[in-house]
């Protein structure tokens, strides 16, 4: 059940639009402000909860858990068209955030890693003997 797995994405980017909508106005920008990724955080936790538990079991699940895959790879190609050139050309603070959110990206991968396994076994010498 396919239909599912849209109404569910269909409901995350409605929220994420509107609140990527009112981040922008509340910041006096005449733009959606994240409102895809939020929308992309929503359908995350929405997919994972277990509130939704029974939505995500059988042919269902299989709908959801289809769209949770394929909207990560439309997100990237939606955030490789925009246009790279005239964010450089609109001035320094647009690069700074930029590789800002890239460093803090890759700071909080081994943090997040080990959020999702807490326990991971260590070879020790003495076991390999």
């Amino acid at each position: 059940m396919i239909v599912f797995g849209v109404a569910l994405l269909s409901i995350c980017l409605i929220l994420g639009m509107l609140i990527g909508e009112a981040l922008g106005v509340l910041l006096g920008v005449d733009a959606n402000v994240g409102g895809v990724g939020i929308a992309m955080l929503f359908l995350v936790f929405a997919s994972n909860s277990d509130a939704l538990k029974a939505l995500t079991q059988g042919t269902a699940g299989d709908g959801i858990k289809f769209w949770s895959a394929m909207y990560i790879p439309i997100v990237v190609a939606m955030a490789a068209r925009q246009n790279v050139t005239a964010a450089v050309d609109g001035g320094v603070l647009a690069l700074v955030a930029g590789v800002a959110a890239v460093v803090v990206s890759f700071a909080l991968v081994p943090i997040l890693s080990k959020l999702g396994n807490p326990k991971t076994p260590s070879f020790d010498s003495e076991e390999a003997s």
